[in-house]
């Protein structure tokens, strides 16, 4: 399979919550990011410059597997996610800034995307006739 790169808006959850409280009088932080969509990958990673234009704080550490082994990455309070018309909210995790934004399996569990393979994009489930829909057994 080949390289499958989304761009997407996210937005500091944080601001957002004070702004819906009108505890905030700017406008809440958002960038636009490129992203490799990595099915091996768990969750969103992003880079520090990133994390930085969007103002997160760190609230936590994770060990995580790497291919040159385990590393413990910070983990930073959420943010809003916009792609391709769904949204949700995920934690960030950092990963190096030489290496790409990860847009991982649970968000994209989360948001209902598959990989299709044969066209490279990001689309929605096939199985849930593209609307979003969620499962529950």
């Amino acid at each position: 399979m080949g390289k499958v790169i989304v761009k997407f808006t996210l937005t500091n959850y944080g601001d957002l919550v004070l702004k819906k409280a009108r505890l905030l009088k700017r406008k809440p932080r958002t960038v636009e990011v490129e992203a490799l969509v990595d099915a091996g990958a768990t969750r969103l990673y992003l880079k520090p410059s990133v994390i930085k234009a969007l103002g997160l704080h760190k609230t936590d550490t994770v060990v995580s597997r790497t291919t040159n082994g385990n590393c413990v990455r910070g983990v930073y309070s959420p943010v809003r996610m916009e792609l391709m018309g769904r949204s949700g909210n995920f934690d960030v995790v950092d990963i190096d800034e030489g290496v790409p934004n990860l847009l991982g399996q649970i968000p994209l569990e989360y948001l209902d995307f598959v990989v299709d393979p044969k066209s490279q994009l990001l689309r929605g489930n096939p199985e849930h006739g593209d609307k979003l829909m969620t499962e529950e057994y």
